[in-house]
């Protein structure tokens, strides 16, 4: 990641994003603004790789202030930090193609994951609304195939790590075994962890294991 913005109207919680963000990358540029007037003007002008952005700041509501940050930067990665229970709203996001949402209260951890699978490409879905995504998928058969109902969220590489995981390899060999960096194998099994709502690696194997998923 070269460049990230950060909107969010709390001085402090930019500060805690900022500095998970210079944590797990220490070169990057970070960019902070406290309202979506702001935040659309900086996407333009910075064209970031990824946007922490909070849902409920000064200048638009939600939908158009989001909307805002995609018009200007399309190609920018946007994570919405937020504490909305609101599903309506969340999908209307998706649909917009934000790539993740963490929760207000996430740690550090959490949001690194998040940033980590988001900057590799992927989606950061907390469980509930993974489960909604899911369900509004095409219902054919290979849509089931590619996504069947008791692994909602979860890839075929994920399921991979957490069968290693399960016979027993550490991170280390499981990133040698799939030819994965450690760093991507711990981001993978964070988010597991969310998705299936383990405590840690340990418990996300065999809560797959339950749920047949191994």
């Amino acid at each position: 990641m070269k460049a990230c913005l950060i909107a969010d109207d709390h001085v402090l919680m930019r500060e805690a994003l900022a500095g998970t963000v210079r944590m797990a990358w220490p070169d990057v540029a970070v960019t902070e603004v406290g309202d979506f007037t702001s935040a659309w003007a900086a996407a333009a002008a910075g064209q970031p790789d990824v946007a922490i952005v909070d849902l409920m700041m000064p200048g638009a509501s939600p939908l158009v202030g989001v909307r805002g940050i995609r018009e200007a930067s399309p190609e920018t990665a946007i994570l919405i930090v937020t504490g909305t229970e609101d599903d309506r709203l969340l999908l209307d996001l998706l649909d917009l193609g934000i790539a993740g949402f963490a929760g207000k209260t996430s740690n550090g951890q959490i949001i690194e994951a998040a940033l980590r699978l988001i900057a590799a490409g992927g989606r950061y879905l907390p469980p509930r609304l993974a489960e909604i995504a899911a369900s509004r998928v095409d219902t054919g058969p290979s849509a089931k195939s590619a996504l069947p109902a008791d692994r909602p969220g979860l890839t075929d590489r994920q399921i991979a790590v957490l069968r290693l995981v399960a016979n027993g390899l550490s991170n280390k060999e499981v990133a040698q075994s799939l030819a994965l960096s450690p760093a991507t194998v711990k981001t993978h099994l964070a988010h597991v962890q969310t998705i299936l709502g383990a405590k840690n690696r340990t418990d996300a194997a065999s809560r797959a294991r339950a749920r047949g998923l191994l």
